[in-house]
């Protein structure tokens, strides 16, 4: 057993796209990601159910996307304050509040999310990223 004790320590590889640069930041870029894109999928729902429902019962809709706003802010701050800066994350974090342009910020964050996740050698389908396939992803980054 020959071990040097004046051998640097291994460097492990950094993580491209996220803020911090840890391997342990990918399962929470991916499970936001999924948050929002269920959000997507409601708000496009409700949208549609809005226009499917006689004037007098369209409050009911309204109140899902207001419901759909509300869990977006949320997933859109948690996300975009690991692949963002503050600034920038809070600013589209309080977009999503607002009725068009919310839709269009978590299609932001839902964009980049996928960009860092398979920047980093993580497969992403039309439903995100497997988390359990990010689990073992950062497993096999930190034995390297």
């Amino acid at each position: 057993m020959s071990v040097n004790p004046y051998e640097a320590p291994p460097i492990e590889a950094e993580v491209i796209g996220v803020r911090s640069g840890r391997r342990e930041d990918l399962k929470p870029v991916a499970f936001y990601q999924k948050g929002i894109q269920i959000c997507i999928l409601f708000y496009l729902v409700f949208y549609a159910v809005t226009f499917a429902v006689p004037p007098m019962w369209r409050f009911i809709p309204a109140i899902g996307v207001i419901g759909v706003a509300i869990t977006g802010f949320v997933f859109v701050i948690l996300l975009a304050m690991k692949v963002y800066s503050p600034v920038l994350g809070i600013l589209l974090g309080l977009l999503t509040l607002l009725p068009c342009l919310g839709l269009l910020s978590l299609l932001i964050v839902n964009g980049k999310a996928t960009a860092v996740l398979r920047e980093n050698g993580i497969r992403v389908g039309l439903l995100g990223a497997s988390l359990w396939e990010v689990e073992e992803a950062v497993r096999r980054g930190a034995s390297a």
